[in-house]
């Protein structure tokens, strides 16, 4: 799924609407600090992000 598919992103966004403000860009290094592993709370659950062995992101709930 893309985020034109996804339908809570199309209602903060409609058709044709551009965003003023682009979402705010994060490196990788800078948000793990030399981790493999980070947990993320959201609304009252915990979320772990990951990097893989193949240096990939998975994100857990």
């Amino acid at each position: 799924m893309n985020d034109a598919d996804d339908p809570d992103l199309r209602a903060e966004n409609p058709a044709g609407q551009e965003s003023e403000n682009p979402p705010r860009m994060v490196s990788a290094q800078e948000l793990f600090a030399g981790e493999r592993e980070i947990c993320i709370e959201h609304e009252g659950e915990v979320y772990r992000l990951r990097i893989t062995r193949r240096n990939k992101l998975i994100l857990q709930k």
